[in-house]
């Protein structure tokens, strides 16, 4: 895709100043140790105990992290060619570091949660494995108004379900056996991990394939910061320990771009649809991805599967009990539920919201306002490359984010995942071949 190269001579600095630094060693360095503190505050001020609880293992894990960085450069001093200094061991340790701060601390949470605690889940989890249960016995995962009505004031929050349909198949295991490896959190993560491993697979190549020899910029190493981003990153390890359902909706996503960069239209909008078909936060992604469909010719083939999955999950309930699923799925997440939504983290949308006159219409109207700002971006710069892409999803929901009047800290894993993905994405550009007569010519000269 020749179309990257200009985006790629544009950012040299970047590349050879920050994330190249000591063979990408001083970032490596500076993420575990920034993480290693947050888990540590987290695991001393969180007023949630699945917060605290993640943050008591996941500050030993980055510590630990932080420490073997360490020694890495302290022995690239002396032998900067070592094995031990080279790509092959960062991503070992970026696995270990997953394995201790997100896994280790989510079946620590989920084996305690079996025998017994309540306190070793978010909200989430418990919602998903409820609606996996209703699907099972009702053919839908979602309670009608006059349901959620009739519960206890106390647990009306607890019945709806802010999902897409397809969610709920991750509560079922739960619906079907009462055991540690059947919470919803071992499934959120086995589909972040294969959805993540097939994403990797897609944009591995060989250094020889780029043409490119000099360690600083391997593909590989931009593709290690973007997995280092949607794993060992806080955010997503925190997420995933505690509630989960965000990430395997992240992984497609990457895993969607990743397959638009190898030009595969049709597979990326599979993949995007299956994680529209889980959550509403793919959608934005769908839409910029068939927008880039389009440039391509292609612009069907993304849509069929961007559009078609997440329609195709939504038939059966609204077959089923269509106000149950348009009173969980568009009222309740637009504030006209019968209780209102949790998500009150200070971005400038909530406290404009909460804070002036007619807040919440100006709030809107901003974040309206920036609807139509990346709609008319779309319109007369439509992204050429899944790198554009990307750029333009991880920005749009960054702003998305902070406009919102109901928004978590917790969303800003899906923007700050993207922005790290996109140069893992520039394709190689190959000098083009010397035509065959000028080659002739070059020969019977010499």
């Amino acid at each position: 895709m020749t179309a990257d190269a200009p985006t790629a001579r544009r950012r040299p600095w970047h590349r050879r100043t920050l994330d190249t630094a000591a063979d990408g060693l001083a970032v490596d360095l500076g993420l575990y140790a920034v993480s290693t503190v947050f888990a540590a505050v987290t695991a001393v001020t969180s007023t949630l105990s699945p917060h605290r609880a993640w943050g008591t293992v996941a500050a030993v894990g980055y510590l630990a992290a932080t420490l073997v960085v360490i020694t890495q450069l302290l022995l690239r001093r002396h032998h900067p060619t070592a094995p031990l200094v080279g790509l092959r061991a960062r991503w070992a340790i970026t696995g270990l570091t997953w394995a201790s701060t997100a896994l280790l601390p989510l079946l620590w949470q989920s084996i305690e949660r079996a025998s017994g605690r309540t306190d070793r889940a978010q909200e989430e989890v418990l919602v998903v494995e409820h609606a996996g249960t209703r699907l099972l016995e009702h053919g839908t995962p979602y309670l009608g108004p006059d349901a959620i009505a009739a519960l206890p004031p106390g647990e009306q929050l607890l019945g709806y379900t802010p999902y897409q349909p397809g969610m709920a198949m991750f509560g079922l295991p739960r619906a079907l056996a009462d055991t540690w490896w059947t919470d919803s959190r071992v499934w959120f993560a086995v589909g972040a991990a294969l959805a993540l491993a097939l994403a990797v697979a897609t944009l591995r190549r060989p250094p020889a394939a780029a043409g490119q020899t000099d360690r600083g910029h391997r593909p590989d190493s931009a593709l290690l910061r973007g997995v280092q981003a949607a794993t060992v990153l806080p955010v997503c390890a925190l997420t995933l320990a505690t509630g989960g359902d965000d990430l395997p909706v992240l992984a497609l996503c990457l895993l969607a771009l990743a397959l638009a960069a190898t030009d595969r239209p049709g597979r990326a909008g599979l993949a995007v649809g299956l994680a529209g078909a889980l959550k509403l936060f793919a959608w934005p992604v769908a839409l910029v991805l068939i927008v880039w469909g389009l440039t391509r010719r292609a612009g069907t083939r993304v849509a069929a599967g961007a559009i078609g999955l997440p329609v195709a999950a939504l038939l059966p309930a609204m077959l089923v009990d269509r106000d149950a699923l348009t009173e969980n799925v568009l009222r309740f997440p637009l504030g006209h539920g019968l209780v209102t939504s949790p998500a009150q983290s200070p971005f400038p949308g909530y406290l404009i919201a909460n804070a002036l006159p007619a807040g919440r219409v100006i709030a809107a109207a901003l974040l309206v306002a920036a609807g139509v700002a990346i709609a008319v971006r779309l319109a007369r710069r439509p992204p050429r490359t899944a790198v554009a892409t990307a750029l333009i999803c991880g920005y749009g929901l960054l702003a998305a984010i902070a406009l919102m009047p109901s928004t978590r800290f917790g969303y800003l894993l899906y923007p700050m995942a993207l922005l790290t993905w996109a140069p893992a994405l520039h394709r190689p550009v190959h000098p083009p071949a010397t035509p065959l007569p000028e080659l002739a010519s070059r020969t019977a000269s010499a």
